[in-house]
């Protein structure tokens, strides 16, 4: 995605007046611990929420297609504070979407992929958006597990994390098998992270996953067993 400069005047006054508030010592840290992968403001996590609060407080939120293109605009922008304004401005109006919103967040999923956007978009956004309009599911899900795609992937992994009671086991037990040759990293954290956080509330089913899924590496396993073993070790 080129750097474009924003023309909304909303993203114009929004790039103006968190720009105000850029520390470059700060920048240069948090930039290495991104692994030099995008330029920062330098403005710390706690800070960018209290300054975007109180930008909304004066301007409001957009929403609808204004909303998309205010997203867009703040996605190539540089500096990442931009993108984690971008994702809580959709968060806040994640309820008011339509449905062919995912195609926004499938672009935001692949454009500038890292850990930091990819979760936060699989888990508070694309999961709750396929409970608006779960007949997506089948469409989108299928086709980023399918996809060859790491950042799809581990979103098609990832989307059932906050489901508890409501998940589908069938599919998420099918997208890890299909995966869990993987080699990558990150296919294989998600793996055992969305096993993890599915164990807290069927223990069982992942327990026998696990013991009968003999192509998982030695992460996922870790990974996914960690909430059960503490949970025995409290037992003991």
């Amino acid at each position: 995605m080129l750097v474009i400069q924003p023309v909304h005047p909303y993203t114009i006054k929004l790039e103006s007046w968190l720009r105000q508030y850029a520390d470059p010592v700060k920048a240069v840290a948090m930039q290495a611990y991104m692994r030099d992968q995008f330029a920062f403001l330098g403005i710390k996590s706690p800070d960018r929420v209290a300054l975007a609060k109180q930008f909304w407080k004066e301007n409001g939120v957009p929403d609808g297609n204004e909303l998309s293109v205010v997203v867009k605009e703040l996605w190539r922008l540089p500096e990442r504070e931009y993108q984690y304004i971008a994702m809580a401005m959709l968060e806040k109006q994640r309820k008011r979407r339509e449905r062919a919103d995912i195609e926004l967040l499938e672009e935001i999923i692949v454009e500038k992929s890292w850990w930091d956007t990819v979760d936060f978009v699989a888990s508070q956004l694309v999961g709750f958006h396929f409970t608006l309009f779960p007949d997506l599911v089948a469409a989108y899900a299928e086709r980023w597990i399918s996809s060859g795609h790491m950042w799809l992937q581990r979103t098609a992994i990832l989307f059932q994390l906050g489901y508890k009671q409501r998940t589908d086991t069938e599919l998420l037990f099918d997208y890890i098998r299909r995966m869990a040759g993987e080699k990558d990293f990150f296919i294989r954290k998600a793996i055992g992270w969305a096993l993890r956080e599915y164990s807290k509330t069927n223990e069982e089913a992942v327990r026998e996953f696990v013991a009968t899924s003999n192509q998982l590496s030695p992460l996922s396993i870790k990974e996914a067993l960690k909430h059960i073993n503490a949970q025995s070790s409290k037992c003991e």
